[in-house]
């Protein structure tokens, strides 16, 4: 919420702002019933709605209040979830200072820091950008936004151990956090007043040194040295060496324990070392030659550990970017990449997607203009560009933004990798591996696809750019019938590394040795691998078991960076769990009422009811198993109608309700009698969807992806033996647009689909069949944005989803000429996003999401996993 000067909050008038913290923003405000000046700290309106940033607001009220000390900014009262606070004037600790000021200082933050120990309460977050100095050399300790009363705990418990969090209002913090954070605090362990005392000396040491005691160049280093770094002691003056050593134990046992003994460490520099006498002098030689020998095999023993890389240990991330962040979900579209360098993150959003990057010690994310409907985004080598694809094209664009550069055409597209000549190689799905040069233009094809194989997907160029690693699919798309091979540049041969894996990458994480990483399903997988014979070494293990993947298991959402100090940081979203991944099958009618139709939870999708609104048809996934089933709700009953441990989907009823077709990924169509039996195949072709039956049911819309986008066709259906026969396929449409979901009107004159040619889905009408002599004439229906359309079956409206809502457009014929009227809110809240229309027209039937608490926000939540390199070191050695 931003206040404008005069703004009356209660009796306190806005003057000005001061400045914005990870709390919220503060104000200077006029007191006109006391007449002072005081700070008001104010919630976002945004950050109010969140109930974890509103207790921590009136923690923070309660903490405040019961701290009355001259060294502690004062809290005056709380007026409409904003406090009321002391002003302080002056500016923040800066070093280097003179040792007695120092001291000064220091005593007095003691001082304050001992009044909230006695209290109980930690303050977690001390550091000098909370540590103000008045005119008057006074020294004020402020934001105790981050502590806690003291409470049992287990720290021996990993489920009490807190979680670091990057989130959009803390996301400038975390780096100046991380460097005065103790080594029990960076493990994620259960803290107490100990941190307090560590954050003193780490501050007290850049108090006198004027330098950060502490500083690295991403937080993976930083708190990689707050784990293992020991400070130069020889920076500091002697006197307070026996102090800060106390302070600064890494062992939390042995560290000072209270604050107020801390003045009784203080030392005065030792007197100057007597003459020895000649006695002395003649035992003193040979000790000092053991010395010299012994300081010469330490300076050999650092010598060689300074070439061998010291492994950090493993540092987790949960990233919150955002509520109004909404990421697509798992498939083979990913929507997550991290720069080389481990800095910047790119991430696709939205419907359609658009491209936003966010730098991790920045507080918000930009998008990148021109980047409607992208997928896949990768970096350059050096960070600086973001590859993407969207409407059959591979395009480029800055970091920074700017220009959306084209590079390449390519009708299917699976990934790509940027070489370090500035080349990219691509692969298109059906047709396989291209090279792209650095300045764009044609594509070179380098290799096709070998006998059996039905597609290609994520390449990765090894280092040095001689061989392109990537995977393979056989009979279906998913990771148990892949392998992962490597193709030889210089002979264009090909070689299996490994089998029943996706996603592979090269991590050079040993040396000339590193590692070959893949996903099968939600489990990533670390195999030894050395990029030189193109041969890995020992068995695959189980890293994480956690990933997102689609429901084949074929492509997952994790990225790696370079990391240049050989650390490595992986990003990914986690696989939904629990209640989080979790539904139920409700109706919902037009008031918004809601009656449970399937109340067992189950991971339900693509709901169809039957002709006569009496059962339904739906995918049910069960571990890596996603197949048909008949509900009856009057007998509350579940009949499935495939088998074998595919992936099926879309199911839809025959108008005379006899049978359901529905999709086998990479499989065609298939039919099944709704009430059991082995099904049987309709067509045979990749990536086919049906959605929509003529009302004579004689005629089938599906839509079918070759290439770069998907394409709506139909096709003719007669009855034979007991089983629907498929005629020759006809496409309804062409277009460079992706054209979805089709729906036949009731008169099955009329065809309704969604199409994102405007830039955003919006949904359209043609006449069927189209005039032969052209494609037809053209009615776009929705207004705002709208996909999944349906007709009503007993009048003239078209209904359809916009955003949470059902939109309702009715509409008259007029010879040829079909005329929608102005859409109205049909349904205000769906709850869900899929859905299908009852045959009475009066409500729907909606898959809802079940509500949890503990359900993490897989929409806007990523994980980071810092030092995961050294973590591969130990876990999974390479032998070298």
């Amino acid at each position: 919420m931003a206040f404008n000067a005069g703004t009356r909050l209660g009796p306190y008038e806005i003057l000005a702002p001061i400045g914005a913290g990870g709390m919220g923003e503060v104000y200077r405000a006029r007191d006109t019933k006391l007449d002072r000046d005081v700070a008001i700290k104010v919630i976002p309106p945004a950050l109010a709605q969140d109930p974890e940033r509103l207790a921590r607001f009136e923690r923070e009220a309660k903490v405040l209040a019961s701290l009355n000390h001259p060294n502690i900014a004062q809290i005056y009262g709380v007026e409409d979830r904003a406090l009321v606070m002391e002003l302080v004037a002056g500016e923040t600790l800066q070093g280097p200072l003179p040792l007695e000021t120092g001291l000064n200082y220091a005593k007095q933050i003691a001082d304050a820091l001992e009044a909230a120990h006695e209290k109980g309460i930690t303050h977690r977050d001390l550091k000098p950008a909370n540590i103000m100095i008045t005119p008057a050399g006074v020294v004020k300790v402020l934001d105790f936004g981050l502590a806690a009363v003291a409470q049992s705990s287990d720290p021996s418990n990993p489920a009490n151990s807190p979680t670091l969090t990057i989130s959009p209002t803390r996301a400038g913090m975390i780096l100046g956090t991380a460097a005065y954070m103790s080594p029990e605090q960076a493990r994620g362990k259960a803290v107490d007043k100990r941190a307090d005392i560590w954050a003193f000396g780490v501050v007290l040491f850049e108090m006198l040194t004027g330098k950060p005691l502490f500083a690295g160049e991403t937080v993976s280093d930083t708190l990689a040295q707050v784990l293992t770094k020991e400070p130069d002691w020889e920076q500091v003056p002697t006197k307070v060496r026996r102090l800060l050593k106390k302070c600064l134990e890494k062992d939390s046992k042995k560290r000072l324990r209270d604050i107020g003994d801390a003045w009784e460490l203080l030392e005065e520099p030792p007197a100057p070392l007597a003459a020895a006498n000649e006695g002395e002098r003649r035992w003193m030689w040979p000790a000092v030659a053991a010395a010299l020998t012994l300081a010469l095999g330490v300076a050999m023993w650092a010598l060689w550990r300074a070439q061998k890389p010291v492994d950090r240990p493993l540092v987790r991330l949960d990233v919150d970017l955002g509520a109004d962040v909404s990421l697509p979900a798992p498939n083979i579209t990913s929507s997550v990449a991290i720069s080389p360098n481990g800095t910047r993150l790119v991430y696709a959003s939205g419907n359609p997607t658009k491209l936003f990057t966010r730098r991790l010690d920045q507080l918000k994310a930009t998008e990148l203009p021109g980047t409607e409907g992208a997928t896949l985004p990768f970096f350059s080598p050096e960070g600086q560009w973001v590859g993407f694809y969207t409407r059959r094209k591979l395009n480029k664009i800055s970091v920074e933004g700017g220009a959306v550069v084209p590079l390449a055409d390519i009708d299917g597209f699976s990934g790509a990798s940027w070489g370090e000549d500035g080349s990219i190689i691509a692969i298109n799905f059906t047709k396989g591996l291209l090279r792209i040069p650095a300045g764009g233009g044609p594509p070179e094809t380098i290799s096709g696809l070998a006998t059996g194989e039905t597609t290609l997907a994520f390449p990765e160029i090894l280092p040095g750019g001689k061989a392109i690693l990537y995977a393979a699919s056989t009979t279906a798309i998913d990771a148990d019938h892949s392998i992962i091979e490597v193709l030889t540049l210089a002979d264009r041969r090909k070689k299996i590394v490994a089998r029943g894996g996706a996603n592979p990458k090269f991590l050079p994480t040993s040396g000339g040795v590193g590692h070959l990483i893949y996903l099968n399903k939600a489990t990533l997988f670390a195999v030894p691998f050395d990029p030189d014979k193109l041969e890995t070494r020992g068995t695959p293990l189980p890293i994480l078991d956690d990933v997102a993947h689609d429901a084949t298991g074929g492509a997952g959402q994790f990225a790696f960076s370079n990391a240049p100090s050989g650390h490595g940081t992986l990003v990914y979203r986690r696989a939904s769990g629990g209640a989080s991944g979790m539904t139920t099958l409700q109706w919902v009618d037009t008031s918004g009422k809601k009656e449970p139709l399937l109340a067992k939870p189950g991971v339900y999708e693509y709901p169809n009811l039957s002709p006569d609104g009496k059962r339904v048809a739906l995918s049910v996934t069960e571990g890596e198993s996603q197949d048909i089933w008949v509900y009856d709700p009057q007998r509350d009953a579940m009949t499935r109608l495939s088998f074998g441990g595919g992936q099926y989907a879309n199911a839809i009823w025959s108008p005379d309700g006899r049978y359901v077709v529905f999709s086998s990924v990479l499989g065609g169509i298939f039919q099944a009698h709704a009430d059991g039996g082995q099904p049987q195949a309709l067509t045979q072709s990749l990536y086919q969807f049906p959605f929509s039956f003529t009302p004579d049911g004689k005629r089938l819309a599906y839509m079918e992806s070759t290439g770069a986008n998907f394409q709506i066709w139909t096709v003719s259906l007669e009855l034979q033996g007991g089983q629907l026969k498929a005629g020759r396929p006809e496409q309804f449409l062409k277009s460079s647009f992706n054209d979805l979901l089709p729906s036949f009107s009731p008169d099955g004159q009329w065809l309704a689909y969604q199409s994102n040619e405007s830039g955003k889905y919006e949904v359209y009408v043609r006449a069927f069949p189209p005039p032969s002599a052209g494609q037809g004439g053209k009615w776009q229906v929705s207004n705002n944005g709208g996909n999944e359309p349906r007709w009503t079956r007993n009048g003239r409206e078209l209904v359809y989803q916009s955003g949470d809502q059902l939109m309702a457009a009715s509409y008259t014929v007029k010879g040829d000429t079909f005329v929608p009227e102005k859409p109205r809110v049909w349904i205000a809240k769906l709850g869900g996003t899929e859905w299908d229309l009852a045959p009475d027209g009066k409500r729907v039937v909606v898959v809802t999401p079940m509500k949890s608490a503990e359900a993490p926000k897989q929409e806007h939540e990523v994980v980071l996993l810092l030092n995961f390199f050294d973590e591969l070191r130990r876990r999974v050695p390479t032998g070298k």
